[in-house]
């Protein structure tokens, strides 16, 4: 499945921002779907991610409270939304999807088969 990341930006810490993932050439059902992030300097790391067909989640301890992932059918679309973003948020953002995912494997970069481009978020202190 091909993806199309969207809605970074520059936000101010305390702040919100809503990314979205969509799908193209595919539909997502029978699909995980997960948000990855990467800091200059540091390793590409978990942040989200949502099954399409029963809707379990997963999140980062870094993120749990503060991010919510959910996903919309008509639009095909997976959307994270990050409230109360910090300095320390500031990363590019990767969606990511792959097919047959166990629970226990949503949080593994290696699990992810199809990856989409990243968007900048950058949080001012």
């Amino acid at each position: 499945v091909q993806l199309q990341a969207s809605g970074g930006g520059l936000v101010q810490a305390g702040g919100s921002l809503r990314l979205s993932c969509a799908a193209s050439g595919r539909t997502f059902r029978s699909y995980t779907v997960g948000w990855f992030r990467q800091a200059p300097g540091k390793e590409r790391e978990f942040v989200a991610a949502i099954r399409w067909n029963d809707r379990a989640t997963a999140y980062a301890e870094a993120v749990k409270g503060r991010f919510t992932i959910s996903r919309d059918n008509l639009q095909n679309t997976v959307y994270p939304q990050m409230n109360s973003l910090k300095p320390e948020d500031t990363a590019v953002y990767y969606c990511a999807a792959s097919q047959g995912v166990i629970i226990n494997s949503m949080k593994n970069l290696a699990t992810y088969r199809d990856w989409g481009q990243g968007t900048l978020v950058t949080v001012s202190s």
